[in-house]
Order: C-alpha cells, then structure tokens, then sequence
C-alpha cells in the first residue's frame, strides 16, 4: 500500500520546488507515486499568452528540456526512495468565465498536447498516447479563486473520454463528485509546500505506470487524508465518508 499525488506543480510553469526539490520533498516523506503536471496553457488567447511571458507555462520548445529532467529525476527518485515519477501536464484552457474554464491532467504522457481545442479532442489526444485523462477540479473548490465547471458541465458527453474526476483538491472533498457515480481520484495540486496537508489517492499495485492507470480505470483505489507536521492543514471533511474514502 501507497500514497500517490498526481497533480504536482514545479518551476516549470508555477509551483515553486524545482524538480529536484519536489523528489526529495515527496521522497523523504514516504510516497510511492508522484505525477508531476506543469501546465500548458492555450497559445492563442490573451491569459495564455500572458501565462507565456510570465514564464508560467510549457511550450512545444521547452517540453523536451522538461521531459529529460523529468526522466533523470525519475531515475533518482526510484533509487533513491523507491517512488515512482509519473511525466505529466495540466492542459489549462483558461478564461474570465468559469462556464468556459477547463483543466485536464494527462498523466504518463511522452508527447507534448497543445491545450487550444476542444475538451474532447484533447482527451483523446491524451488517450491516444496512452496515457490517461484526468478532469482536474472540475466544480467548486471551495475557494475564492477562478474556477473550472466546462468539463462538469460536459460531463455526460465526456464520461467515456475522460478517465477520472479530481474529488478533491487540497483540504476539501467535492461531494458533487463523490456522489456522481464517475471514477475519482485525489490529489493536492500542490504548488507550495504547504499545500501536501491534502487528500490522497491510496495504492495496493504494483509501483509501475500501468499498474496505477489499471488501478484507477478499474477503481481499485482508496482516499486518504494525508495530515503533514511541517505543514498542518485543516481537513474539510465530506458530509458523507464511502467505504473507499477514509476520513483520517
């Protein structure tokens, strides 16, 4: 058994550990898995283009630099502390209207996707290289920041391209999802260190990639609240725990 986090900022776009820093940060603490998804923002509007200047996203030319970084700190982290290092990205199609805000995580992706499109096709793009298709805070997150309802609001039309829903986010559970019925994971989306006090995707497989991406296709996952003493945060707890979601 294992913690993973599979929504995990770095310097690339605008966490604030480097990589280096997040495989020791994670790998001192213990987890089995992590997935390390900077965003790639939209080229063609004004937020992506700002995000572009500000140093804040992955581009098609820095994507390469990003993915050999990625692998040599991948080796690292599993000689190291035995925790496997998922290549990822947060496809962030951004916009002043919530109703139009989408991000989609990819996780154990080798190809660089550009986030201008529709929904669907960028999770089929995802797909199509194997990897899996993640809709990141998909309603509410309980927190006065722009929010992301596109996929939600697609969510009948999307359920067979989209691999999972983010339940959670941080501290809180969206019980919006938790009663939906749609496959889940959970993750901190963490971009300072603070922010690991979060819920968590618990394992029982095998530390490879396959067998995580079976493990959630399939379910065969729990959640957990993972309390930090460096970093205590407040649990949000649901207004009704599952049998698959612990509560502490």
């Amino acid at each position: 058994m294992f913690l993973a986090d599979l929504h995990v900022h770095s310097t690339y776009s605008d966490g604030q550990m480097s990589l280096p820093e997040i495989i020791d940060f994670y790998g001192s603490r213990e987890f089995g898995c992590i997935a390390v998804t900077d965003h790639i923002c939209e080229a063609n509007t004004l937020l992506g283009q700002a995000a572009k200047y500000l140093e804040k996203t992955l581009t098609a030319e820095s994507w390469p630099f990003y993915v050999e970084e990625l692998k040599e700190q991948a080796d690292r982290a599993w000689k190291q502390y035995q925790m496997l290092v998922l290549t990822g990205f947060e496809l962030s199609k951004n916009s002043i209207y919530n109703h139009r805000s989408a991000h989609i995580l990819g996780l154990d992706v080798t190809n660089f996707v550009p986030a201008d499109g529709d929904a669907l096709d960028l999770a089929r793009q995802i797909r199509a290289q194997n990897g899996l298709a993640i809709a990141a805070h998909p309603v509410s997150t309980r927190r006065f920041e722009p929010q992301t309802f596109h996929l939600w609001n697609r969510r009948e039309e999307l359920s067979l391209e989209i691999d999972a829903w983010e339940v959670a986010s941080g501290p809180y559970i969206f019980d919006e999802v938790l009663k939906s019925g749609l496959p889940m994971v959970a993750s901190s989306d963490l971009h300072v260190p603070e922010q690991i006090s979060a819920w968590k995707t618990v394992f029982e497989c095998e530390k490879h990639p396959e067998a995580i991406k079976n493990a959630i296709r399939t379910q065969d996952i729990s959640f957990r609240f993972y309390r930090d003493k460096a970093f205590p945060r407040k649990q949000r707890r649901p207004l009704e725990v599952p049998r698959h979601v612990s509560p502490f």
